[in-house]
């Protein structure tokens, strides 16, 4: 068999495969009595081994972030100020978090047991802490139901009842729906405030790159504002980004509307990893931190600070499918495409060949800490958002001719057009400038991820986009009450920073000369 190394390289500089499994260690590292029966990160643990090391790593992930203060070294019981809420999608790593909450803090106790009552020894422990539970009222299981998104996609709400039932009594089961996030009954249901009339039949026109709030004539059912806005999306990455904003807004409205305090979500390490990486390719680099863990404060009449933890981001996939499989536990998973289908195949290689890269990838992303600080809350993915976000991308990006300023001069000029040609079409055209500054726009309060994600041009869309759906696009419900009904019609406070980005234009040789000939000095004869 070819190999494809480099001869000339010193053998030992390679990074040479590591043997999963030597074949000789067949006894568990952590009882040294049994048998192994799996092989988590080249360690070989024995069934009652492997649950109890799924355990301790769950639990110390989640315990420390339930008090309202972050314990100290001398932990007290653990209380929080409000309920839970499992955000529940049928995965591999989703199922393996739900029974790890109901068997860790909600199994039922028997009265009486001598073996439970020696295992509850005193201090948090204590059998009087343990019989008032942790977190107030019963806990919820949400799930988001996308079937709406995509055609001829199966329904699985029931499924999902049947899978949350196993669970057992004290766990409520909420089903939502994608087409949620366009439905003003749900928003009414939830208390997620009031929308004026002219905030509500605010839309957006994603013809134009300046992202202009335009008054909605269309008078759609939430399906059909759901198929629209993401049909009119420019790209298949930007699609499924879209999707996973929807869902994790809905998720957080929900815990605010129970008086929540905590949100659990079944990510897991190498969920994690895929998340983290390809969060920065589509430019959520800012606020890379809010993957792992983050704290979401909803308006002051929804609720108190909601909490959002990932107990099981120390815990890869291979281990969570281990103990789905060893608790007859079902998965009604379903997988997803573009950018974040790429992350995740290369990330799950990384799993299988060198499975210790895939913690060193969430670990290193851990560290990362941005430069400048936040410039307020996007407003449509609701996380922090930069500073000085369109000024900068205006200096980085060629959006359209308009903007080519590079291609005027030097070698990367097309051949088949002339400097004076390439520069008629980078001029800027009037009429669109003027049509900018008299209309308020949501490009101001936009995150950098946010604005790339409705933005973003490629070869091939979304769908078959009918013609003219772009230029009125409903939004997210959770929008309309932070624009306010004074938009409408005004000019945002600092888009005019914004424009002076974007219409910068390079000028040709030949302009230039013109406008500094009054200013050079006569060629010396």
């Amino acid at each position: 068999m070819s190999s494809c190394e480099n001869p000339n390289t010193d053998k030992d500089a390679l990074m040479t495969r590591r043997q999963k499994f030597d074949g000789q260690t067949k006894i568990c590292v952590k009882c040294k009595q049994n048998t192994g029966n799996v092989v988590v990160r080249y360690a070989v643990y024995c069934k009652s081994c492997f649950f109890l090391l799924v355990q301790t790593r769950f639990r110390k992930v989640l315990e420390p972030s339930i008090n309202a203060v972050p314990d100290e070294p001398r932990r007290k019981a653990l209380r929080a100020v409000g309920s839970l809420v499992i955000g529940f999608s049928g995965g591999t790593s989703s199922t393996a978090l739900l029974d790890l909450v109901a068997k860790t803090y909600f199994a039922p106790r028997t009265i009486g047991d001598a073996k439970d009552d020696a295992a509850l020894k005193g201090g948090k422990d204590h059998p009087r802490n343990a019989e008032k539970g942790i977190w107030k009222g019963n806990p919820a299981v949400c799930y988001v139901e996308v079937c709406g998104a995509f055609p001829g996609e199966k329904d699985r709400i029931e499924e999902i009842r049947e899978v949350v039932g196993y669970a057992g009594k004290p766990f409520e089961y909420i089903p939502l729906r994608l087409e949620d996030a366009f439905d003003p009954n749900w928003w009414d249901r939830i208390g997620g405030g009031n929308i004026g009339t002219s905030a509500r039949i605010l839309g957006l026109d994603l013809s134009d790159e300046g992202l202009r709030l335009v008054h909605s004539s269309s008078n759609l059912n939430p399906h059909d504002a759901l198929r629209m806005y993401l049909s009119s999306l420019p790209t298949q990455t930007a699609f499924y980004s879209a999707i996973q904003i929807l869902i994790r807004i809905l998720l957080l409205h929900t815990a605010a509307s129970r008086k929540a305090s905590h949100l659990v979500l079944g990510t897991s390490l190498t969920a994690l990893s895929v998340n983290l990486i390809s969060g920065i390719a589509q430019g959520a680099g800012f606020a890379v931190a809010e993957e792992a863990k983050e704290e979401w404060n909803p308006r002051p009449e929804q609720g108190i600070k909601v909490r959002v933890l990932r107990p099981m981001k120390d815990i890869g996939m291979k281990e969570c499918a281990i103990w789905d499989w060893w608790n007859g536990l079902r998965e009604h998973g379903r997988g997803k495409n573009a950018i974040g289908a790429l992350t995740r195949d290369f990330i799950y290689g990384l799993e299988s060949d060198y499975p210790a890269t895939v913690s060193t990838v969430a670990r290193t992303c851990a560290k990362l800490t941005p430069k400048e600080g936040s410039n307020g809350v996007c407003i449509m993915c609701e996380r922090p958002a930069q500073h000085g976000v369109q000024g900068w991308k205006a200096r980085i990006s060629i959006r359209s001719y308009h903007e080519a300023s590079s291609a005027v001069s030097g070698k990367s000029r097309p051949p088949h057009l002339t400097e004076d040609e390439i520069s008629n079409l980078t001029k800027f055209p009037v009429n669109s400038s003027s049509a900018t500054s008299n209309s308020a726009s949501l490009t101001a309060r936009l995150c950098y991820a946010c604005h790339t994600l409705l933005t973003s041009r490629s070869s091939r869309g979304t769908s078959s986009n009918p013609a003219g759906n772009s230029s009125d696009v409903p939004l997210p419900l959770w929008v309309h009450p932070t624009i306010g009904s004074a938009d409408a019609g005004n000019p945002v406070d600092n888009q005019g920073e914004a424009d002076e980005g974007t219409r910068s234009v390079k000028l040709s040789r030949k302009d230039m000369e013109s406008r500094i000939a009054d200013f050079l000095l006569p060629d010396s004869e």
